[in-house]
């Protein structure tokens, strides 16, 4: 315990003795860890906009107006015996004008047809897994029932419509994003790991001729360590919270607005979502200060 109280005490002195210093590391690992909580939050709001846009992911197979309602019926139920189908429904000509009257900005169009219904009745697939929508699409083109009750025969694929390249290029944009989030979190950490290891070494410069003494006196590696490597978790604890109190700003002022402003977008994000966010900064803030000191200290404690 009165070692603990030591290293405490002595690492309090280092923070003050090299203010300058002590302050721009502090900083260094603030910047760096709000920057890589930024980065975890803005994955858990991209995963859940790419969880959104997956479940509204679909497959409508458009039928012709001769089609009998027996053959519809058929190939209904060979599609409900695909593989990562969840649902099959179907909706009439008459239903489908009504699902556009409501969809379109400009309603009176639907007036303007003078009774007329160019749309045609169709097969609504819902998938399992958004994944599967290309396979699922393919097995309906080459199903030779479809082919004769869609309205296009001559090219059964132009009878479907489904978003697989919207999710596509999402896809492509989100891992592009991730890839570029995991470098950018690595560059930092390497950073702040270096602005720590060069306090350190400030810190140890300034005391070498008190650690040479406890050399000789017979003091323990560990007992010379142990306020550097409290002083770099100092720093590294300091850092973390400020990060963590910036983000807690944001999570309670900045997304809310942000929320209101673009309410089609699922933006909200579980508060347990961020209390796990927030430990793994804490941590990694800790492990960079603990690593940047004691690597710093390797050198001077060569026997």
């Amino acid at each position: 315990m009165s070692s603990l109280f030591y290293f405490f005490r002595e690492s309090l002195t280092g923070f003050t003795r090299n203010l300058s210093t002590t302050l721009g590391s502090i900083i260094t690992i603030f910047l760096s860890l709000l920057i890589i909580g930024v980065f975890c939050i803005g994955g858990v709001v991209v995963n859940n906009v790419v969880a959104s846009v997956e479940n509204q992911v679909s497959i409508t197979a458009f039928v012709s107006d001769d089609a009998s309602q027996e053959d519809v019926q058929k190939v209904m139920d060979q599609i409900q015996g695909y593989e990562g189908v969840q649902s099959v429904s179907f909706t009439d000509k008459d239903q489908a004008l009504e699902n556009f009257r409501h969809s379109t900005s400009n309603p009176e169009i639907v007036d303007q047809l003078d009774g007329q219904n160019p749309l045609p009745a169709s097969i609504d697939v819902e998938l399992a897994e958004a994944q599967s929508v290309t396979d699922i699409a393919n097995q309906i083109v080459a199903n030779q029932d479809f082919v004769a009750v869609c309205d296009n025969p001559d090219d059964p694929s132009d009878s479907l419509n489904y978003g697989q390249k919207t999710v596509d290029k999402l896809f492509s944009l989100t891992n592009a994003i991730r890839v570029a989030g995991v470098a950018l979190i690595a560059l930092l950490i390497v950073i702040a790991f270096i602005f720590i290891n060069n306090t350190i070494r400030l810190a140890i410069l300034a005391r070498r001729r008190e650690i040479a003494i406890m050399r000789l006196v017979g003091a323990s590696n560990g007992f010379i360590r142990g306020p550097f490597l409290a002083e770099g978790a100092l720093h590294a604890i300091i850092g973390s919270l400020l990060a963590i109190l910036i983000l807690e700003i944001a999570r309670n002022f900045v997304l809310p607005q942000i929320s209101t402003a673009l309410p089609w977008l699922p933006l909200s994000v579980d508060f347990s979502m961020f209390l796990v966010i927030y430990v793994a900064l804490i941590i990694a803030g800790l492990v960079i200060g603990l690593l940047g000191s004691a690597f710093a200290m390797r050198r001077y404690l060569k026997v």
